[in-house]
């Protein structure tokens, strides 16, 4: 065998893996959206054959709340995929600015979902800042929270300022190591709609010129620092 058709033969080997793996991705992502939103048509279609009494009563507002739920976990699954589709082509433009993690991790606490746990941010000073757009950073820790935070697990996060760089370590339910990983079909789905949150967040990581990756059950990531923080000075008053 020639040099060339070995080469061509493991490009061809590497181009079949790729798409073999991205179809267990589309497969993984088609079976999670479709079933909630199965379950959301089929609520809808009995609350449409329900008199207004009926749907205003017990049975109208359990099936208006299962058609919400399937919605809104619908609603996760896109974003997040059209979020990772994105990423992956260079499609979404990255505006950097300096950012207190403190109050970015603040955020994240504050619109947190209501089973996930409390969060610690004792580990975190004040003056730390990093250089990120502030859309994608969000999406990255809210990611982390929920995922650090599922069933109540409380959450811990710490950071320090490393050679220039950020490092967040964000600690509470136990990460498998592939936790980062595109599902593919056949993987557990989460009914939370959160199935690809953290395999975007990792995409967006990259795309902030960071790193996320999973340390001895913990999220770390890195992302490059700003340097101290100083808050904006307020606006004198108008005259």
């Amino acid at each position: 065998m020639s040099a060339k058709n070995g080469t061509e033969r493991t490009a061809s080997e590497g181009a079949s893996a790729d798409a073999e793996e991205r179809s267990g991705y589309l497969g993984f992502v088609a079976h999670e959206v479709r079933n909630p939103l199965s379950t959301a048509l089929w609520s809808a279609e009995l609350l449409a054959r329900m008199s207004a009494a009926e749907r205003g009563g017990a049975r109208g507002e359990k099936l208006t709340a299962m058609c919400l739920r399937s919605l809104g976990r619908v609603r996760q699954l896109v974003e997040d995929h059209f979020l990772c589709e994105r990423l992956e082509v260079g499609g979404l433009p990255v505006r950097p600015e300096a950012i207190a993690l403190r109050d970015a991790l603040e955020h994240a606490a504050g619109h947190r979902p209501a089973d996930v746990g409390e969060v610690s941010l004792d580990g975190v000073e004040a003056a730390l800042a990093v250089s990120a757009d502030r859309g994608l950073l969000e999406r990255v820790l809210d990611a982390l929270v929920s995922a650090a935070g599922r069933d109540g697990e409380p959450v811990r996060v710490s950071a320090r300022l490393d050679g220039g760089r950020a490092m967040l370590r964000v600690s509470g339910a136990e990460a498998g190591p592939g936790a980062l990983e595109d599902p593919r079909k056949g993987a557990a789905g989460d009914p939370k709609g959160r199935a690809l949150a953290l395999p975007a967040a990792r995409r967006a990581a990259a795309a902030l010129g960071g790193t996320l990756s999973v340390e001895e059950g913990a999220f770390v990531l890195t992302l490059p620092g700003a340097g101290a923080y100083t808050a904006r000075p307020a606006s004198p008053p108008l005259p």
